[in-house]
């Protein structure tokens, strides 16, 4: 018989306690970080203002307000968007679950399939992409804290002036600052990142709200338009244009939908992940796209151009302290989104190449540090160099989703034993050849090197868009084929053991 969803057992069918250690992991694989959870104390709200925190920020709202641009009507795209986050719904729940069951973050779900060692080639993946990410949305952060400190003090406009390394002198400290505070949320652990994302995402929503009825209090609601392209589409093109919406929407959360386990593993249940994936993105995310488009729609009409940076919208208000409040919230919604998206998963990641070595906060610093060598304001400033060097990286991530999946669910048929994840030994069920799955590495490359060919061969970028989707069809297709006569476990070995780890 299956355990019952959320709860974990001993041998005997005993439910296990806090106090239970199991000796025998390997500590090559094991570190109080990486082992099952010790409390899973996540309810509906703290996933909820998960996604919050991810669709909030500079870049969500850039996105939500290009589409309302492709020449479609607003049904049109409104009906593109719920598609599209609702395929992101599902495919959370799906990774969800192995993680909540087990208690263990993406990284080491990840041997399941790749291996116990094996893991480490999707772990390192998805933390070089993450740091990637995190020097950039922290530049971003530091520019508008920068606007904020020019607006109030414009004696420091001559800081602006010097350049080091390509960043001006106030460049830097704004960075810096930055830099230090999101470590500093970070550092004291997921108990300070949930309270921190829990107030972030819900002032987001005050801010953007404010925004929305102060520019349709000044333009009327007549001057509000839910298209904001001139372009008039032929039937074929519009549905052309529906399909890459949704595509888009997928592609965009395609991140921390990939390690989203490193927070579904603290989840009370399924059903409470459930209903905070349920609210944080359908719903949410809708109603995150129609107040921005009010925002954009309305800036047109106001200042006479629309404006699709939040940041300059919010400095055009005229009220210094409303520019304050505004942009400090804007600050916090990029602070959140980069350390639930691009810290805590190269943190588990890192770790996870060298467990006794590498702890969370070290994986962690580890990423920032390396987002600080990256210069990101350098690589943001040379969108050919973020083509080529993020669209690599992500070319591995519908792959990645489609061979964890389809082992999951498909090969193992939703049986995962914990004890074998953190076995470094050849009887374990993970260690495969040498700690590797040949047969995930197999399925993994020829999947990468058609969503390559999709990037760099120019006949084939007009399905771009469409890569996640492809990449993780054929990930999850050639795996389950190579893999398709595979044994299946045996179901009186169902119950999992969990090593017992911190909070």
């Amino acid at each position: 018989m299956l355990p019952l969803e959320g709860t974990r057992f001993m041998p005997n069918n005993e439910k296990i306690s806090a106090s239970s250690i199991n000796p025998h992991y390997s500590p090559k694989l094991t570190n109080e970080d990486l082992a099952p959870t010790r409390k899973q104390n996540w309810g509906w709200y703290n996933i909820f203002s998960f996604w919050m925190t991810d669709v909030h920020s500079m870049g969500g709202y850039v996105v939500a307000a290009s589409f309302f641009a492709l020449g479609l009507s607003s049904w049109q795209v409104l009906l593109s968007l719920l598609v599209g986050i609702c395929i992101v719904q599902i495919c959370a729940n799906l990774v969800a679950k192995p993680s909540q069951i087990a208690g263990v973050p993406y990284a080491v779900i990840c041997r399941q399939s790749f291996g116990v060692f094996g893991a480490n080639i999707p772990a390192v993946i998805r933390g070089l992409i993450a740091v990637a990410w995190y020097g950039i949305q922290t530049y971003l952060a530091g520019n508008a804290f920068m606007l904020v400190m020019l607006k109030f003090f414009p004696s420091l406009i001559p800081l602006t002036q010097s350049q080091w390394l390509g960043l001006s002198t106030l460049g830097w400290i704004c960075f810096s600052i930055m830099w230090v505070l999101q470590a500093m949320v970070f550092w004291h652990g997921m108990n300070a990142i949930k309270r921190f994302i829990d107030f972030a995402g819900p002032a987001v929503y005050v801010v953007m709200l404010s925004l929305a009825l102060w520019i349709v209090y000044q333009t009327g609601w007549s001057n509000i338009s839910f298209t904001l392209a001139s372009k008039i589409l032929s039937p074929s093109e519009q549905v052309w244009q529906m399909l890459t919406a949704t595509a888009l929407v997928v592609s965009y959360f395609a991140g921390p939908l990939l390690n989203f386990g490193d927070f579904s593993r603290y989840g009370k249940s399924m059903q409470e992940i459930r209903r905070g994936n349920r609210w944080g993105l359908p719903f949410n995310f809708l109603l995150f796209s129609l107040v921005t488009v009010v925002i954009v729609s309305g800036s047109q009409s106001l200042f006479g151009e629309m404006i699709t940076d939040p940041i300059e919208t919010v400095t055009r208000v005229g009220n210094g302290v409303a520019i304050a409040l505004g942009l400090l919230t804007m600050i916090i919604a990029t602070i959140g989104i980069n350390i639930v998206a691009n810290f805590v998963s190269p943190a588990f990641d890192f770790s996870n190449c060298s467990p006794q070595r590498i702890n969370f906060r070290t994986g962690g610093m580890i990423a920032a540090v390396g987002s600080v060598l990256l210069t990101p304001w350098n690589l943001f400033q040379s969108p050919i160099i973020i083509h080529y060097t993020l669209d690599v990286l992500g070319a591995f991530m519908g792959p990645l989703f489609g061979i964890l999946i389809a082992d999951f669910y498909l090969i193992k048929r939703g049986q995962l034993y914990v004890d074998d994840l953190f076995n470094a030994s050849s009887s374990g069920r993970y260690w495969y050849r040498g700690g590797f799955n040949p047969k995930a590495i197999m399925a993994l490359l020829p999947a990468v090197a058609i969503g390559l060919m999709i990037i760099f061969i120019p006949n084939l970028q007009q399905i771009s868009s469409f890569s996640w989707f492809i990449g993780a069809f054929l990930g999850g297709s050639i795996y389950r084929f190579i893999a398709r006569n595979d044994p299946l476990p045996n179901n009186a070995a169902l119950f999992i053991r969990p090593e017992i780890g911190k909070d």
